[in-house]
């Protein structure tokens, strides 16, 4: 993988044009190198990230704009702009947006794995049904967890 190139990704710009559609929320890479990928996520009302667990990364969140609830490992939290969320390797965790407003919010992960391939597998589903998300993302090493008892 190639290493960083210095510059500036601009505020509405992703690395070479690309913004992808997971799961109803729009992810726009802004940088990516074997070491650390990073993307801006717009995660609208009702939207979420389901619980589940990178083995082999950290992943952050930077609260831009917003309100997300989280599961973290077996406790909840809320964060809010301008709130660094830090999520270890190995530890179950969930993102939702429970609010009536859109959320924006920094991710990356350390080191990249497989993640940014992935995302593109997601986007490119033709529909993506859940069952069909949890085996592409156990191809990639992200390992979504069954849904807690009495869940919908």
């Amino acid at each position: 993988m190639k290493s960083e190139i210095t510059g500036i990704t601009r505020a509405n710009e992703g690395i070479q044009g690309i913004s992808w559609n997971i799961l109803g929320q729009t992810y726009v890479p802004k940088s990516n190198t074997e070491h650390s990928f990073s993307w801006h996520a717009t995660l609208p009302p009702g939207t979420f990230v389901p619980p589940h667990i990178h083995p082999d990364q950290d992943e952050y969140l930077y609260m831009l704009e917003g309100k997300l609830d989280f599961m973290l490992g077996n406790s909840e939290a809320q964060a809010t702009p301008g709130d660094l969320i830090r999520l270890g390797m190995g530890v179950p965790h969930g993102i939702f947006n429970k609010s009536d407003q859109t959320a924006k919010v920094l991710f990356w992960v350390s080191p990249t794995k497989k993640l940014f391939d992935l995302f593109w597998g997601l986007h490119n589903m033709k529909e993506q049904k859940p069952e069909d998300v949890v085996a592409m993302a156990a191809e990639f090493n992200i390992h979504f967890l069954p849904p807690p008892p009495g869940a919908g």
